[in-house]
């Protein structure tokens, strides 16, 4: 006993070529679809790459939190009141609300909006310094290009040391010089460069996060004069915590210790990144199953196409079923010879359209590796393999069903009439 049925094949393999052109562009139009599905596929991912790439490695449940004028009247204080937040802030967060994990300060010296003076040797710049702890790097992370990153030494000893950004190591330093344990001179006081930083993120976001230099908390309190002064707090929740709700009880905390009325949500700016993620998630998740959507559209009017055409093969082949039917071919033979027509057809169709798309997407992914812009976006498009797979499977599926209404109409055919039909 064969397993394969030659004759079969070779049968198939006739009729198809019978009517070359008709196959042809049912073909295309099963092999389009699949093509253009991988290619939304293929770009979906890219798109998805690139918009959390410009995100870095930001802590997923994390948030950020500094002050703003007031905008309600509250216990005799007027509107549009400035205040600070305090160190001591921190401590009282971290020590009522359980759900944080990690909480830490960050002031800006000379002021969010102001750089400072910054030389070394003959070359000098503006650049904006920032006091922080060395929890911030488990927050908003960087890459060390060269040294260390602060640490916890740093800030009790309040260490006159920097951190600087690539760009600021690029506008002070000569090309591959090695700036760590060399001098800057900050706003006339000299500082001992431990490292050098490259932030994760892209675009504007990333060269404006170069552009800076990390220095410790304490010591910006001490030089700058800021006696417990905190800009922002950054603030990641714990793993099973929603951040969301954590934002909602540090207000409340915030607004009690600094007279801020409790409706006074204008106060507080607040950056969630926790709920942009979340918000992320839910968008390419829509755009995934828009994506599906499209595609199984698009393959399905390929496959009614197969089915049509299918159809007309049956009605042209009328006479030669029901020879067959006469001969004793069984209904099973019939139908299993015209879905394996329909399911031979789909497949090579949609590998080959498979096979294209993919290609594609790997020179657009080759072609985006060339490029130097970091303003991007599509960053590492790619078709994952399960995904493609599960495609082609479903557009087999879709064969065996476009070749069932012509099967049955096959074994309906009436051995008697098929036979004095004229076609």
């Amino acid at each position: 006993m064969t397993i394969i049925d030659y004759d079969k094949w070779q049968e198939i393999f006739h009729t198809l070529r019978k009517n070359r052109l008709r196959t042809g562009l049912t073909a295309f139009g099963v092999s389009w679809g699949i093509f253009m599905l991988m290619i939304m596929m293929g770009a979906g991912t890219g798109l998805e790459n690139a918009v959390y790439s410009g995100m870095g490695d930001f802590a997923t449940n994390s948030m950020f939190i500094w002050t703003q004028a007031t905008t309600i009247p509250y216990k005799g204080f007027p509107r549009n009141r400035w205040y600070r937040f305090e160190l001591d802030d921190m401590y009282v967060l971290k020590r009522s609300i359980p759900e944080i994990d990690i909480i830490t300060p960050t002031v800006h010296g000379g002021g969010y909006r102001h750089n400072s003076n910054v030389m070394y040797g003959r070359q000098r710049g503006e650049f904006r310094v920032e006091g922080i702890m060395p929890d911030e790097n488990k927050i908003d992370p960087v890459d060390i290009e060269m040294g260390r990153y602060l640490n916890e030494f740093d800030i009790l000893n309040r260490r006159k040391v920097a951190l600087l950004g690539y760009r600021v190591y690029e506008e002070l330093f000569e090309k591959d010089e090695d700036a760590v344990n060399k001098y800057i001179k900050l706003n006339g006081m000299y500082f001992q460069v431990i490292g050098v930083y490259r932030s994760k993120h892209t675009g504007g976001w990333g060269e404006q996060q170069n552009s800076n230099i990390f220095i410790p908390f304490s010591t910006t309190e001490k030089i700058y004069n800021y006696p417990d002064i905190v800009d922002h707090f950054s603030i990641i929740g714990k793993p099973w915590a929603n951040i969301n709700e954590i934002e909602k009880k540090i207000k409340v905390i915030l607004a009690k210790r600094h007279n801020v009325h409790p409706d006074d949500q204008g106060a507080f700016g607040c950056n969630n990144v926790g709920e942009q993620f979340k918000k992320l998630r839910g968008l390419f998740l829509g755009i995934r199953g828009l994506i599906w959507l499209v595609g199984i559209g698009t393959l399905l009017a390929g496959v009614i196409g197969v089915s049509n055409i299918m159809l007309i093969i049956i009605n042209e082949r009328t006479q030669e079923f029901g020879i067959k039917r006469a001969m004793g071919a069984t209904p099973l033979k019939i139908i299993s010879t015209v879905i394996s027509e329909s399911v031979f057809l789909t497949s090579v169709a949609g590998l080959t359209g498979m096979a294209a798309g993919i290609y594609i997407v790997e020179l657009v992914n080759r072609a985006l590796g060339t490029s130097t812009s970091d303003e991007v976006m599509f960053m590492n498009p790619e078709v994952d393999f399960n995904i493609a797979l599960a495609a082609l499977i479903i557009l087999i599926l879709f064969g065996i069903l476009a070749g069932v209404i012509p099967a049955r109409r096959a074994v309906s055919i009436k051995p008697i009439e098929a036979i004095h039909s004229e076609n």
